[in-house]
């Protein structure tokens, strides 16, 4: 974690800083004797961890920590302070933990240790979230290039003599693999096989159609036609509520 100390007595800091160089989780340090400076330190680093005195030179730590309670993915603060009457008021502002001077060093691992351990399970939660947005995206390789797009924003996919045409609104992508493969890779969402050249996303379907021996033409958002096969029109049916 990168750790960012706020305190307005250099000795206070120095002594702070020595304790946290001996605590695991703790890779880098950097300091602020004002809130100005240590909003400075933050624009400079990607901080997690603040230790805050309360008491700061004609300011509070209170309103950094409110101001620091704004962000939309703020650093973890632990008070550092001398006076043990602002503990509840510290806790209401989410802080992790709260320590008083002077310091001991097991008190201060401790305080480490809880705030590396909520640390690490965030950043497994966000990895879990990137890998879930990253499995709403499929590769498509083109002119020698891969692109990522969204499932959601594919419109229709088809393939002729060979070669597999995926719409969007803003690209027409095209693809040397089957259509049986891009069919397994949108499964869940709002995709239909309507023919076998042809899958849809059913939240883009424009305007339906009847059309020869009893089947349907489906207009999608972007105007491209789709007709619906015999074979897929009960399935088709059913899935419109037809």
């Amino acid at each position: 974690m990168y750790a960012l100390i706020v305190d307005d007595e250099p000795l206070a800091r120095n002594e702070l800083a020595y304790l946290l160089e001996r605590c695991e989780g703790i890779t880098a340090i950097v300091e602020a004797e004002s809130i100005e400076e240590a909003l400075e330190k933050m624009l400079q680093h990607e901080i997690d961890l603040i230790f805050l005195d309360i008491h700061l030179t004609s300011e509070s730590g209170l309103t950094l920590a409110n101001k620091i309670n704004q962000l939309k993915n703020p650093p973890m603060i632990i008070f550092a302070t001398a006076y043990d009457e602002y503990a509840i008021k510290a806790f209401e502002l989410n802080a992790t933990d709260y320590v008083l001077k002077p310091f001991e060093l097991p008190r201060i691992q401790d305080a480490v240790q809880k705030a590396y351990t909520r640390y690490q399970k965030e950043r497994v939660q966000l990895q879990a979230e990137d890998k879930q947005e990253y499995l709403k995206t499929i590769p498509i390789q083109m002119d020698e290039r891969i692109y990522i797009v969204k499932i959601e924003d594919i419109i229709a996919i088809a393939v002729e003599n060979g070669i597999t045409t995926i719409y969007t609104d803003e690209k027409e992508y095209t693809a040397t693999e089957p259509l049986n493969a891009y069919e397994e890779k949108v499964k869940g969402h709002a995709f239909l096989r309507v023919h076998r050249s042809y899958l849809l996303n059913m939240k883009e379907i424009l305007e339906i159609q009847p059309w020869f021996n009893h089947t349907f033409l489906v207009t999608m958002s972007n105007q491209v036609k789709i007709p619906v096969s015999r074979h897929y029109m009960k399935q088709f049916k059913e899935e419109v509520g037809l």
